[in-house]
């Protein structure tokens, strides 16, 4: 088994759970419900699983990288586990953007995932946030405050993203391309047609996969050098 297949094996559970939910979202089948609550506890058990090896193992950041998982589990099926509110969406909003605090720490503060300085290109981020907002804003009222304050937390974790390596990179884009489209389709229902949906969850797999997979993957480089430090 080579390095890359022991790397992506911890993965195959989300990975085939995403193909599954994504094909039935893009199908409209009743199957992408619960489908979609496997997605974050697979992506949990993957980062677990893959981390286990590492020596010596980072807990504070398994433990953060999981925390930020569980709270888009709970972003995700808001509406299943928040029944007494009648409108999800601000509890959403909450969780996931408890989850976003979480990724900014990491790729902030993890020893070895940001591997540069903020680029210069990340500024196509504020740029897409701004028009972003300013679309959004007529249409979502009450919770105008909530949805620019989410944004901040969604771009800052693009941009930061924009530090670590390029699986992590593309992570962070694809998440804004997803909270983007969903955004629209929330806010702006009419000129979104359905199929939409499915490039939602398509998009969002790829981010939270790739943050969470190349995050794993830094920890374990950093790993030889943290050992041979302990040792001197």
């Amino acid at each position: 088994m080579t390095s890359r297949t022991r790397a992506l094996l911890p993965f195959t559970p989300y990975i085939v759970v995403s193909i599954v939910h994504v094909a039935a979202r893009f199908a409209d089948h009743p199957i992408e419900g619960p489908t979609k609550l496997l997605l974050m506890p697979a992506l949990a058990l993957a980062v677990i699983w893959a981390s286990a090896t590492i020596r010596p193992w980072p807990a504070g950041v398994i433990a953060l990288l999981v925390a930020s998982v569980l709270f888009s589990w709970l972003g995700d099926g808001a509406a299943t586990f928040f029944p007494m509110f009648e409108d999800e969406l601000p509890m959403m909003l909450l969780c996931f953007g408890l989850a976003h605090v979480g990724y900014l720490l990491l790729m902030w503060r993890a020893r070895g995932v940001a591997v540069r300085r903020i680029p210069a290109w990340a500024l196509v981020y504020v740029a897409a946030y701004l028009a972003l907002i300013a679309i959004l804003i007529p249409p979502t009222g009450a919770l105008t405050v909530p949805v620019i304050a989410y944004g901040l937390l969604l771009v800052g974790t693009a941009a930061m993203a924009s530090r670590c390596g390029p699986v992590v990179a593309w992570g962070g884009a694809w998440f804004l391309v997803s909270d983007a489209v969903l955004s629209l389709r929330i806010f702006l229902p009419d000129v979104m047609p359905g199929w939409t949906s499915g490039v939602v969850m398509l998009t969002y797999t790829l981010g939270q996969g790739l943050i969470a997979a190349g995050i794993i993957a830094a920890l374990r480089r950093r790993a030889p050098r943290e050992a041979a430090s302990a040792a001197s």
